[in-house]
């Protein structure tokens, strides 16, 4: 995979921001989005590389702004190679579940997390046809394990699902599709209370690199990667 343009929606931290530097490090054109207008900038001038680096703000959760940043991302770089859907978050009342939880917190998480993958794929597939792209899905090992009553879990199994059906689909048209499951990792996800027992984004951010570096022909579809010692 060489000079490759690759768009990435929820980047400006975490996995996808450190996905996005790997990536420019290694020579390729990246897009991310971010809903944050100042978290966007400091991410662009952090990061540097303008001459391959586009940043647009959007809502992955939101159709039309979806849409606008893969046309966007197409008009800038000439074409699309990857679309990584990332963003994604789990809502205020985490670790509550779905019998104590409060209700008025879910829409947006399930909206990112399960709506936010299908718009970007809607939007993207077409130019990865032309292509012969890949699409990545960011899951997580609670995709695979389930947890009580855990309205976030169950978001994610929905993207181990979507995965697969999205894989039919895109590999008669030369698509490539990977599903990625992070375990337990070092990001806003915690939303400060990181547990003990994580990893650093960065050994995230190579597997994705890596199911983007397979050659024409191959497609890797899931990839799990855990801590040692996450038992779950």
């Amino acid at each position: 995979m060489t000079g490759k343009t690759v768009l990435i929606t929820g980047a400006t931290s975490g996995i996808g921001a450190h996905t996005a530097r790997l990536l420019l490090d290694r020579g390729h054109r990246v897009a991310v989005t971010g809903r944050d207008e100042t978290r966007l900038k400091s991410f662009l001038d952090e990061t540097g590389h303008p001459d391959r680096l586009l940043g647009i703000i959007a809502d992955a959760a939101d159709w039309p702004a979806t849409q606008a940043a893969v046309t966007r991302t197409v008009e800038h770089f000439g074409a699309l190679h990857a679309a990584v859907a990332n963003a994604g978050f789990a809502a205020a009342d985490h670790p509550r579940t779905i019998a104590d939880g409060d209700p008025e917190l879910w829409a947006p998480m399930v909206l990112t997390n399960v709506l936010g993958p299908a718009l970007l794929a809607n939007a993207a597939l077409p130019h990865l046809e032309a292509t012969g792209g890949r699409l990545v899905l960011i899951g997580s090992v609670a995709g695979l394990k389930n947890s009580p009553a855990n309205l976030y879990s169950a978001t994610k199994w929905a993207v181990t699902g979507m995965a697969e059906n999205l894989r039919m689909y895109a590999t008669s048209r030369g698509i490539g599709v990977t599903l990625v499951n992070p375990g337990m990792t070092d990001t806003a996800f915690w939303q400060g209370g990181v547990p003990p027992l994580t990893m650093s984004p960065e050994p995230v951010a190579e597997a994705i690199c890596f199911a983007l570096g397979q050659p024409a022909g191959v497609d890797l579809n899931t990839l799990t990667i855990r801590p040692v010692g996450q038992p779950v």
